[in-house]
């Protein structure tokens, strides 16, 4: 089972939000849909669950167009930044409902998890605080069970506490009920350990499609003692360096040296994907798909 998207475009007025964009979400695998907010994240997703129309491109899923598909679009579950429930509604009547609009919801799971979260069930959706609300937008969409799940900003006001909790709880969730994970985020650093698959997206295109252990492995990081970091730097391609007291970090494009050919004191490491992300967005020209 997979989302196709081609040639997607979309413009609000005079922004144009998404330029062209080709991507597939392929059968039980964690994607990072990773931009700095602004990017086109929430527009794509918009986009595939119907609540925007495109103004070219097609999408399909399993080859049947999604636009006005309800049985296509049944199969994708999206949690948004946004709120779709009425007034009155409590987070137990929610739950209620979301059973009859996705058939193999777990209703039970989901009353577990508010335990778990310390969810109240009987306050009404718009009364809760912000982290209550990504708490409870979070419930419903780890009880969907829906083969494709979409999560846009989904740690929004959490707490790290709540958040570390989320992530576990994510990964539980998946390997227990594997489906199609979509993360779309601009907190790089915290996704790292779980996306399998990167897509970058900036100014409304995707400028960066490949596994993240591909990407990753194009460059490397070297710490120690400030001054002999800048002797080993020079002349090299430099990515990006930091320095924390006398120590500094850079991270550098090519393959990782040998340690035994590294200057005492000095130690290379795998780049991390928040090192690159910056990299990348810090570049002026779009290079295209990869």
């Amino acid at each position: 089972m997979t989302i196709d998207i081609q040639n997607i475009s979309k413009r609000f007025g005079q922004t144009q939000a998404l330029d062209n964009i080709s991507l597939k979400f392929g059968q039980k695998k964690i994607y990072g849909l990773l931009g700095n907010n602004g990017a086109g994240k929430s527009t794509l997703l918009n986009i595939i669950t119907g609540r925007y129309l495109t103004d070219d491109g097609i999408l399909t899923l399993d080859g049947e167009p999604l636009k006005d598909n309800d049985k296509a679009l049944n199969q994708i579950y999206m949690l948004s930044e946004k709120d779709y429930y009425p007034e009155t509604m409590k987070v137990k009547d929610a739950i209620r409902w979301a059973s009859v609009f996705y058939p193999d919801f777990d209703e039970k799971l989901a009353l577990k998890l508010t335990e778990k979260f310390g969810l109240p069930v009987k306050k009404k959706i718009p009364s809760l605080s912000t982290g209550y609300k990504s708490i409870f937008k979070i419930v419903i969409a780890l009880s969907a069970n829906t083969p494709f799940l979409l999560l846009d900003e989904p740690v929004l006001g959490l707490d790290a506490g709540h958040r570390d909790m989320f992530y576990k709880l994510l990964i539980e969730r998946y390997s227990e009920n594997p489906c199609t994970i979509v993360i779309s985020t601009h907190l790089i650093a915290e996704v790292e350990g779980l996306v399998e698959h990167c897509m970058i997206i900036k100014d409304g295109r995707i400028i960066k499609d490949a596994p993240c252990e591909d990407l990753l492995n194009r460059g490397y990081s070297i710490s120690g003692p400030a001054a002999l970091i800048d002797d080993y730097i020079k002349g090299k391609d430099i990515i990006s360096s930091s320095n924390l007291g006398g120590l500094k970090t850079a991270c550098l494009n090519g393959a990782m040296p040998n340690p035994e050919n590294l200057p005492v004191g000095l130690e290379a490491g795998k780049m991390n994907l928040q090192e690159y992300f910056i990299q990348l967005m810090k570049e002026g020209e779009v290079k295209g798909n990869e």
